[in-house]
């Protein structure tokens, strides 16, 4: 399938999945609580990309998930707020996010080939589940990815939300490193594509941000939700104990499972990758160790 039908045919299963969901908050019985509502709502798109990931035997249609959802969840939010919350803020926080998402949803449709191609880890995971693949497609592949990325976002419900001006100078600093990890993912992209054009058969990227960090855009995807973070203590101080929750299992995710899965793979298929270990720091960036006289 070319990638212009691919594309056409994963725009449809999203408009479908958020027509649900907003059918959901508009006709659906309401829980009294806003964050619910919204992630019931969420849930239920995300069973509709499952179904289309099903029926095409492809579990890559709910890649660009993690993107699209945010930006509307956090509107959604602040359309629904009450009376008093600080408007600045808001835009804030909603422009931080709305750039992040444009990114990282550009970044993907760049990079897809089409519905002929699929995560490599994926099948991995299927395979290794054996008779529970359907099992763990569902809730591996597309559940928790979903409730991961909410609990990201739940800061964002609170800086929408909470009435008050809270602390303006924490807004900003977190706007700050928000757009600076937006900045940093997308130059990371661009290096990163770059490289691919020209790159020989085995060669492993080394230079620019990638030369600071074997994972700049991981490190940048963080610091991201480290941002979100913030940006909900800047509104309820009192809150700050559970505010960075979604951006600590975003970095356990990150360490504990997707570099990993990456490094391995990298190590099979590129030998070189052994002097890029030796002289990159793994996440956060610094200046490379020397290479060896």
């Amino acid at each position: 399938m070319s990638k212009s039908r691919s594309l056409a045919l994963v725009t449809v299963a999203y408009v479908v999945a958020i027509g649900v969901a907003a059918a959901w908050l508009i006709w659906g019985p309401a829980t009294g609580k806003l964050w619910l509502d919204a992630l019931i709502a969420d849930l239920l798109a995300t069973f509709v990309i499952f179904g289309f990931s099903r029926a095409y035997h492809n579990s890559s249609f709910y890649d660009a998930y993690w993107s699209v959802i945010p930006p509307l969840l956090a509107v959604y939010w602040w359309m629904q707020a009450g009376p008093g919350v600080d408007q600045l803020r808001c835009w804030l926080v909603t422009v931080v996010v709305v750039l992040w998402a444009v990114r990282l949803t550009a970044n993907w449709v760049y990079a897809y080939p089409g519905l002929h191609h699929e995560d490599w880890r994926y099948p991995m995971f299927r395979q290794r589940a054996g008779r529970w693949e359907f099992v763990v497609d569902l809730v591996a592949i597309h559940l928790i990815p979903t409730v991961e990325v909410f609990a990201g976002m739940l800061p964002v419900y609170v800086c929408v939300t909470r009435p008050g001006t809270g602390i303006g100078w924490l807004t900003w600093l977190a706007f700050v490193i928000g757009l600076a990890a937006v900045a940093l993912e997308l130059a990371a992209d661009v290096q990163m594509h770059r490289f691919v054009r020209v790159r020989q058969p085995g060669e492993v990227m080394d230079r620019g941000l990638w030369s600071w960090s074997r994972h700049p855009n991981y490190f940048g995807e963080f610091s991201f939700w480290f941002a979100l973070a913030l940006f909900g203590v800047a509104a309820s101080p009192r809150d700050a104990w559970w505010l960075f929750a979604g951006a600590l299992a975003m970095l356990a995710m990150f360490l504990g499972a997707s570099i990993p899965m990456m490094e391995t793979r990298s190590l099979e298929r590129r030998p070189g990758y052994h002097a890029v270990i030796d002289r990159v720091p793994r996440f956060v960036p610094r200046p490379p160790r020397r290479r060896p006289a």
